[in-house]
């Protein structure tokens, strides 16, 4: 449901608060009536994607109700006990979601017949930190003379986090490139400045571009693919070796880092999960979700080896449907006229940010219990006069009523702005009674509700 200027202020909501948080359990207990094998997800995305790996042969529950957030949800009563009574929990293990940690520790204490599965599992490196930055453009419209680049002191990054991993000064290292997990991509990121401080252009069609290599005695370990500002090392074999970055200018090598190397190894098994605060919205990005659908059909063949072809099955019929919420996305963002909007909700989308290109401001932080100040929308306003925008966006679970409301906030830019439309962006962390009714899974709020939105503020 989209929402008008004037149906809003017709409604009188001007002063309503945004809804709160707090749910409570569902009646309807888990399992079958059958007496089928049962599970607990932590959140609806979870669930629904659980019941797609699962099939027929497990039920899965959510404790978080129709028309309640999942992120920054809390349980009313003895959770465990009634996730205990199933045969597994799948859940984020990070601190943003700490109930599910507090009840994972006491299922793993007290309870020795239902299995526990972080669907972290090996996407730390991946996780965005609360301080997390993004990497300077570039700036262009300059000559940049060979003399001028430092090549002596340029940056990497991690693009998996945007982390910066260390820099080359005056001939040596400070950090250096991470460990490979074997047969997984690392991309790097290289920031590299003129002596005037500005980013230097890097890449194809660019007058200068960068470049890596490995010693021949270790490339069958390591496949190095550069483009853009990017180089990605891609795990092949177990093993150590060294990495020498290199700046071309044209086809010519004006520099390489062959002097002092960096080393890494690419390693069989990778399963860093959260370790600190990071933003949790990561099941909103289709390419990292399919990762964490992945982890919850190893939990099932692991737990049900007999059911393993069906699981995998599934989950193959399951991932392609994903790809298809990548390729909407991947078409949105080429076409689009414009790559900002303004969404009226707590920053829920720095993962589709990063690998589409979006822009979405927004005035509060990553927590749903951010507030936003006067001079938060004050903010907005100046974005939405800059970009001529006239749609704006909304997390609809955080209205009262979130298949009738919009949040306060998209009420305060109807009365200090031209805009005349409010259109909701769901990362999928609940479902409300019209999307239930609908049979809404995370699949169809990506198709249905989140592409349709992003073309109407977008222009695309």
């Amino acid at each position: 449901m989209n929402f008008t200027r004037r149906s809003v202020l017709r409604s009188g909501l001007g002063a309503a608060a945004v809804g709160g948080l707090a749910g409570c359990l569902g009646m309807d207990g888990p399992g079958g009536a059958d007496g089928d094998a049962a599970g607990y997800a932590a959140f609806f995305t979870v669930q629904d994607w659980a019941e797609h790996v699962s099939g027929d042969h497990f039920e899965f529950s959510n404790p978080v109700s129709v028309g309640q957030m999942g992120h920054g949800w809390s349980p009313d009563g003895n959770v465990a006990r009634d996730i205990a009574s199933t045969q597994a929990f799948f859940y984020l293990d990070t601190p943003e979601f700490s109930w599910a940690q507090d009840v994972a520790a006491e299922l793993e204490r007290d309870y020795e017949d239902v299995a526990v599965y972080d669907l972290l599992d090996g996407l730390g490196p991946y996780l965005i930190g609360f301080d997390s930055g993004e990497l300077p453009e570039f700036d262009r419209g300059h000559e940049y003379p060979r003399d001028s680049l430092r090549l002596n002191e340029f940056e990497i990054f991690d693009l998996r986090s945007d982390e910066g991993l260390g820099y080359w000064h005056d001939g040596h290292w400070h950090g250096g490139v991470p460990d490979v997990p074997l047969g997984s991509t690392v991309p790097i990121g290289v920031v590299l400045k003129d002596d005037e401080d500005r980013v230097v252009p890097l890449g194809e069609g660019e007058r200068y571009r960068v470049d890596a290599r490995i010693p021949e005695a270790a490339d069958d370990i390591l496949e190095i693919d550069a483009h853009g500002r990017q180089v990605d090392l891609t795990g092949t074999e177990a093993g150590n070796t060294a990495i020498i970055f290199e700046f071309y200018e044209d086809d010519e090598l004006i520099y390489d880092t062959e002097d002092e190397l960096s080393t890494l190894s690419v390693v069989e098994d990778d399963e860093d999960g959260a370790t600190e605060f990071h933003d949790p919205h990561v099941w909103a990005d289709p390419v990292l979700g399919q990762e964490m659908v992945r982890n919850i059909r190893d939990g099932l063949v692991e737990l049900d080896p007999d059911n393993a072809e069906a699981y995998e099955e599934n989950t193959d019929a399951y991932l392609e449907r994903m790809d298809e919420v990548d390729a909407a996305f991947e078409e949105l963002a080429a076409n689009a006229e414009r790559n900002v909007a303004v969404f009226a909700g707590h920053d829920s989308f720095q993962y589709l940010e990063r690998r589409y290109g979006f822009d979405f401001r927004t005035p509060v932080g990553t927590s749903p219990d951010a507030a936003e100040s006067f001079e938060d929308i004050a903010g907005l306003v100046d974005v939405i006069e800059e970009h001529d925008i006239h749609t704006v966006l909304y997390d609809p679970f955080e209205a009262p009523d979130p298949d009738e409301d919009v949040p306060q906030m998209v009420e305060l830019i109807f009365e200090n702005t031209d805009v005349d439309d409010a259109m909701p962006l769901t990362p999928a962390e609940g479902t409300t009674e019209t999307w239930d009714a609908e049979g809404y899974g995370w699949v169809e709020q990506m198709l249905e509700i989140n592409v349709p939105s992003l073309e109407a503020t977008l222009d695309a």
